[in-house]
């Protein structure tokens, strides 16, 4: 199937998904579009819906929330190094990350799906665990093993997937209305999505959200930068906390793009790049085949 790359900066630092016109284009073009929202679905997902669905007049028909056990295991507590082995555990006290994905994304009025990303070293009861905390949210985790067989190994999903499309069940709304002061949209984001307490920015950051309104761009949406890594603002609170204080140190105006930018904990807002590209060792082997992608 043709793919649109157009247009998809990170979702920690900006709206973390493909552009309008790459979307409404496929969307004359083929049955279904899916459209990647990066970076964790409090960042990724909120923004798709906050900001492009609201711009374009979009209605996702469904929601595919990608997890793998691995990502669990380290919210329950698992050092990087560990994470192959297997830890049934760690995985059930991660799932409390991927419930609060699910209980955001439904917050939207769209229906969603559980992908389990399958890699080598997860266990079949690891991949139970999953299973099973997610069945309990009244939802369905279904196991995709497109890395190693292709398109044979996500026929479930892609079914799964159709079949919630096709039910009607979507009641699609943003989390807030456009005629709402910045500052409560940010807040907003922050207990809703987050389940932080409140967002807090000092006196020139509130005076700035107001000296925008006053000119007109009140009725923007917001686009929140964080860390990808926590519903926090601290990458190394994992799983679900809530209660914790988002601060807001800068607001920055895109106008063009049509939304303001809250800069919130320590994040840089330029990406940084490794001194040798992943390019050079890419290459095509005497076969014509390529490698060196991962």
């Amino acid at each position: 199937n043709p793919a649109f790359v157009h247009g998809g900066p990170f979702a920690n630092i900006a709206h973390g998904c493909n552009s309008v016109v790459a979307t409404t284009t496929a969307l004359k073009l083929a049955d279904y579009v899916v459209t990647e929202a990066g970076f964790g679905a409090d960042l990724g997902a909120e923004k798709f819906f906050d900001i492009k669905c609201r711009k374009a007049g979009l209605k996702p028909a469904a929601a595919v929330i990608v997890a793998t056990v691995r990502a669990l295991k380290m919210n329950g507590g698992v050092k990087k190094e560990d994470l192959s082995k297997e830890n049934v555990e760690a995985v059930r006290k991660g799932c409390a990350n991927l419930g609060r994905h699910i209980e955001n994304v439904k917050q939207f009025g769209v229906p969603a799906v559980v992908a389990i990303n399958h890699f080598h070293s997860d266990t079949p009861a690891e991949i139970q665990a999953m299973k099973d905390y997610v069945a309990g949210m009244g939802e369905e985790a279904v196991l995709c093993r497109h890395w190693a067989e292709g398109s044979a190994g996500i026929e479930a999903l892609a079914n799964k997937v159709v079949q919630l499309a096709e039910s009607g069940a979507s009641q699609f709304a943003p989390l807030y209305a456009d005629d709402v002061r910045l500052f409560d949209k940010i807040d907003t984001i922050v207990k809703r999505i987050y389940r932080g307490s409140e967002a807090i920015a000092d006196k020139s950051v509130r005076d700035q959200l107001k000296a925008w309104e006053d000119a007109g761009y009140g009725k923007l949406p917001v686009c929140m930068a964080k860390t990808q890594y926590s519903f926090s603002t601290d990458p190394n609170l994992r799983g679900a906390p809530t209660g914790h204080v988002v601060p807001v140190r800068e607001v920055r105006l895109a106008a063009g793009a049509g939304f303001v930018v809250a800069i919130c904990g320590e994040i840089m807002t330029m990406p940084g790049l490794p001194k040798a590209p992943s390019s050079e060792k890419i290459f095509l082997n005497e076969e014509g085949q390529i490698e060196g992608l991962f």
